[in-house]
């Protein structure tokens, strides 16, 4: 297992006496690639901001390599920052772009032509050197950005919602050029997003959160298919909640029926939330299935329908590659390993955490103004 690079220990920002983070105890380990998913406010920027040092906190540690980085000030820390503004400088060609921070460094004219054109060559822009920053599509400019941070050989790179201006297939293609990027590397990066297939697809380890809470800690597959409570099962993908009661292990009943399912260790006849995904949903004929409802909508996804399916006192969203019209009686089978059984939903401040899941309350803000 990597070592931890960057620990934040008991951090508390406050502004105008109410905290925005309060008690962040978060680890991040050497060469993972960590994303600070939520919503807007939820915090993201404000965290990534402390680690970059362009936030002081109120409280606490923020350590990198075990040195309290708290009194070093941003240019002094080996950590590099994409906005989603790239502040690019326009009166400068792409190669002067990327080697700004060698010269302000002063380093010798060949190791900056050096290692410049081993950035171009990175982000796939070899051969644009000479060109101006008005010449390239948002999805170049992205690219110089990132060449320009990198270039300078930060042990961290903090990028805060780098794709958010560019369009679906672009940002698609991005995401793996990023993943590739920091493979390749071999570098830390902590991204910032809202967007949770974004998330899903390029990260090694998501942390969830709301209101300033983190909701949860895990990779992809734990985030997606184990979720801690109700927010994150709604806000990763979608999800059909419903309540229901623990009768035993791996026996559920909801909804007036009772289902095998795979979660043990709960107290018997215990009220709990059950979470089923739509794409783990099967429908059948009505007389095969003891759920049985009426399709009261379908809607073309592209890949699948998404259909809206009246049981008595809920509607279920499934997902299927199967038509079905709308007013047909349907069967719905859900087998054991698509019940996921989850304790009753409590508010972010009582819920309980993973060892590595901390409180945090933040009030997001704005991007800095520039890059160092």
């Amino acid at each position: 297992m990597s070592k931890h690079l960057i620990e934040l220990v008991n951090i508390r920002k406050s502004y105008d006496g109410e905290d925005a983070l309060r008690n962040i105890n978060l680890y991040i380990r050497d060469g993972e690639f960590l994303t600070l998913l939520g919503p807007s406010g939820c915090g993201k920027t404000t965290m990534l901001r402390i680690i970059a040092g362009f936030v002081m906190p109120t409280e606490g540690q923020v350590y990198m390599e075990e040195k309290d980085l708290v009194s070093i000030p941003p240019y002094k820390r080996r950590v590099n920052t994409v906005f989603q503004k790239y502040a690019l400088f326009p009166h400068l060609n792409v190669f002067d772009n990327i080697a700004f921070g060698l010269k302000i460094q002063k380093l010798p004219k060949t190791e900056i032509e050096t290692r410049v054109n081993e950035m171009l060559e990175l982000v796939n822009l070899k051969g644009y050197g000479k060109r101006w920053i008005e010449q390239l599509s948002g999805g170049q400019q992205q690219r110089v950005a990132i060449a320009r941070a990198l270039v300078n050989r930060p042990q961290v790179l903090l990028l805060d919602e780098p794709l958010g201006a560019l369009d679906l297939k672009l940002r698609k293609g991005m995401q793996l050029e990023l993943k590739r990027m920091q493979q390749r590397l071999g570098i830390t990066f902590i991204y910032v997003t809202h967007d949770q297939e974004e998330a899903l697809t390029m990260s090694d380890t998501i942390v969830v959160m709301n209101e300033g809470v983190i909701q949860q800690i895990g990779t992809p597959t734990d985030i997606y298919n184990e979720p801690k409570n109700i927010f994150v099962a709604k806000f990763i993908g979608e999800s059909n909640i419903v309540p229901g009661e623990m009768l035993e292990d791996y026996k559920v009943r909801f909804y007036g029926n009772v289902y095998e399912c795979v979660d043990k260790g709960f107290p018997k006849n215990q009220p709990v939330d059950v979470v089923v995904r739509p794409e783990d949903i099967d429908i059948v004929a009505p007389e095969a299935a003891k759920l049985t409802g009426v399709v009261r909508s379908v809607l073309f996804m592209g890949v699948h329908y998404e259909f809206r399916v009246e049981c008595a006192d809920f509607t279920w969203t499934v997902h299927s590659t199967d038509y079905v019209p709308v007013g047909q009686n349907v069967g719905l089978i859900i087998l054991p390993d698509a019940i996921h059984i989850m304790n009753k939903s409590v508010t972010p401040d009582a819920m309980e955490l993973s060892v590595e899941d901390e409180d945090i309350d933040p009030e997001e803000e704005t991007e800095p103004e520039e890059e160092i």
